[in-house]
């Protein structure tokens, strides 16, 4: 692989050590992810239906949402090159259209023996949690 498109190497990782990216989330962008993965709840895409819910309006797929959380892994910690192995979260709040939601990741602990990290996941939408959990990871060594 190029070494100029590898992210961090597990001997560059540290506990503590974050990362995080911001995404607006449009009407759009939810109707996209409904049609890639074939959640077409009209909470998601009916404007006039979900004025009728809970939420009072449409909401972001809670996916969509945790995608997030993997476009921050996959390209800044540690980033390409990791291997996704398990993702736990809750979903906590909805996410609106035209919210900022912030994912961020933070390095919890390192397994040595296995190359593994376990990562803090966590999205907010204006200081509030609405998605929260943990991530596994594989992380790529150097080779020598």
């Amino acid at each position: 692989w190029d070494d100029r498109v590898h992210g961090l190497y597990f001997d560059e990782l540290s506990v503590g050590q974050s990362a995080e990216m911001t995404h607006v989330v449009g009407g759009g962008d939810i109707d996209a992810f409904a049609a890639v993965s074939g959640d077409t709840n009209p909470v998601h895409l009916d404007e006039t239906y979900a004025r009728t819910t809970t939420f009072g309006g449409r909401i972001a797929h809670g996916m969509l949402t945790a995608s997030y959380l993997s476009a921050v892994i996959g390209t800044k910690l540690p980033g390409p090159g990791v291997i996704y192995l398990k993702q736990s979260m809750r979903f906590r709040r909805p996410v609106k259209i035209g919210d900022p939601v912030v994912a961020r990741v933070t390095v919890q602990a390192l397994d040595a023996r296995r190359g593994h990290a376990t990562l803090a996941t966590v999205c907010r939408v204006n200081g509030k949690t609405v998605i929260d959990g943990e991530a596994l990871v594989m992380v790529p060594r150097r080779t020598a």
